[in-house]
């Protein structure tokens, strides 16, 4: 699971990089909801790192506040 985890983390910095830099700032979030996903896989998993992440991109629309959100 090791290198699925790494896969994942990679795919993640890989939009942090060259993605996410040519798109307006949109995350209502700290950390960011890309930064989240990186946290989460890290010290969950890439399952369930990525069902938290999924439901963090989720929550990141105009009509939540957003606000401060670390990984649980």
């Amino acid at each position: 699971m090791k290198e699925i985890d790494g896969a994942i983390r990679k795919m993640v910095v890989g939009y942090q990089k060259y993605i996410s830099p040519y798109k307006q700032p949109c995350c209502r979030f700290y950390p960011t909801c890309s930064q989240y996903m990186y946290d989460a896989v890290g010290k969950y998993g890439a399952v369930k790192g990525v069902f938290l992440g999924t439901k963090r991109i989720f929550r990141c629309h105009p009509f939540h506040p957003g606000g401060y959100d670390p990984v649980p």
